[in-house]
Order: C-alpha cells, then sequence, then structure tokens
C-alpha cells in the first residue's frame, strides 16, 4: 500500500514538471484532470491504512469534480471562446520548468530540517504538494490568457489539498469538502468572467487590459 501511496505522488510530480513545459491549452486541460484522479487515489490509500467511508466519499466527490467535471467544463469553454490552442508565457518554457525543480530541490530539504513533517508527512509528500502549488502560481504569472490562470488556480488548490490530506482526522472531511467547493464556485465565476471579457474585447489576452482607460 505504501510503495503505491508513492508511486501515485511521483506521478504527480511528473504532471507538474509536464504541466510547466506544456505549451497547449488541451494538454494543461488533461493535466489538471489526471491531478484530480490522483488526488482522488491518494485519498483511497489512506496513510494510516485504514479505509472508511469518509475517504470513500471525499475520493468520489474530487474524482466527479477535479478529474471530470471542471476539466470537461473548461473543454467546452475553450472551444465555445474559438480559444488559440497554443498557449501564450510571458517567462518562456526553460525558466518555468527550472523553477519548478528548485522548488522541489527547495522543498526537499525543508522536509528534512522539520523534524515535525517527518513525523506528520510521508515521504516526499510535502515536497510534491509544494512544488503542485508552486506550479499553479508559475502557470497563472507566466500565462497571459484567462483561462490558463484559471487552470493555474485549480493546479494551485491541488497542491492546498494535498497538504491537508496527513490532517484528515475527523472533522477535517468537512474542512476539505468546503475546499472543493470553494473552488466549484470560484472556477464557474472565473468562466462567466472569461465569457465576458470574450464578449467585450474579442479576446481573454489580459494583457490588453493594459490598453484600457478611465
Amino acid at each position: 500500500m505504501y510503495s503505491l501511496f508513492q508511486f501515485v505522488i511521483l506521478l504527480l510530480l511528473i504532471s507538474d514538471l509536464v504541466v510547466l513545459w506544456s505549451g497547449r491549452i488541451l494538454m494543461l486541460i488533461r493535466l489538471s484532470a489526471l491531478q484530480g484522479m490522483l488526488l482522488a487515489a491518494l485519498l483511497l490509500l489512506p496513510i494510516n491504512g485504514h479505509l472508511d467511508g469518509e475517504h470513500i466519499f471525499l475520493a468520489c466527490a474530487v474524482f466527479a469534480l477535479k478529474g471530470i467535471g471542471f476539466p470537461v467544463f473548461l473543454r467546452r469553454v475553450s472551444h465555445k471562446l474559438g480559444i488559440e490552442p497554443m498557449v501564450r508565457v510571458r517567462l518562456g518554457r526553460f525558466f518555468p520548468l527550472l523553477a519548478g525543480l528548485a522548488c522541489l530541490a527547495f522543498s526537499m530539504l525543508l522536509e528534512n530540517r522539520i523534524a515535525e513533517a517527518l513525523g506528520l508527512f510521508p515521504h516526499m509528500l510535502l515536497p510534491v504538494a509544494l512544488t503542485t502549488l508552486f506550479t499553479g502560481l508559475i502557470v497563472v504569472v507566466n500565462c497571459a490568457k484567462a483561462l490558463t490562470q484559471v487552470i493555474g488556480y485549480l493546479v494551485a488548490e491541488n497542491g492546498i489539498f494535498i497538504l491537508g490530506i496527513p490532517l484528515m482526522t475527523e472533522g477535517s472531511m468537512w474542512f476539505e469538502l468546503s475546499i472543493l467547493l470553494d473552488v466549484f464556485a470560484a472556477i464557474f465565476v472565473m468562466a462567466i468572467a472569461i465569457n465576458h471579457i470574450n464578449s467585450a474585447f474579442s479576446s481573454i489576452d489580459l494583457a490588453h487590459f493594459r490598453n484600457l482607460r478611465d
């Protein structure tokens, strides 16, 4: 069970690096879906080896929203607005990948320096969680289009969700569910905003906002 848990964590880390390297919007959407499915798998592989109904319920909710619901919705928004398939980046492709690797190295060093983390987090869970969070923030900063920034927000929230997995004691499941509800609302609000931006400006490139005047 523990080896399978570590394998899922490794897949999450690989998906983070591919997100930082990818230059296609549909690939980013697919990777966000993959991360949602992997998060559901982590919930079905509890750290203490005990699987209860709360873990199963939360795993199903994560799989339905993060693994299927959000990606399908974002893909429909992409097709409806006729968004260009390629991602327009500000920092290039190599710098974000190097920044992600640097964050991973720093997180691994941090894991070894914090004694509480060694007892609370399984090996590599903390570095992968922080790297996932940082990956989402890099996507938000690096990508010019609003839809890719929504994807970055979703990836960053995945990192926050991973950090909460070891804390799933009694009552904490409702905290995780509240996070899902907040993300659910945020994704739809962002999608509505993107639709209005596209209707008003014929483009969802946020760089055009610099041309606005009072």
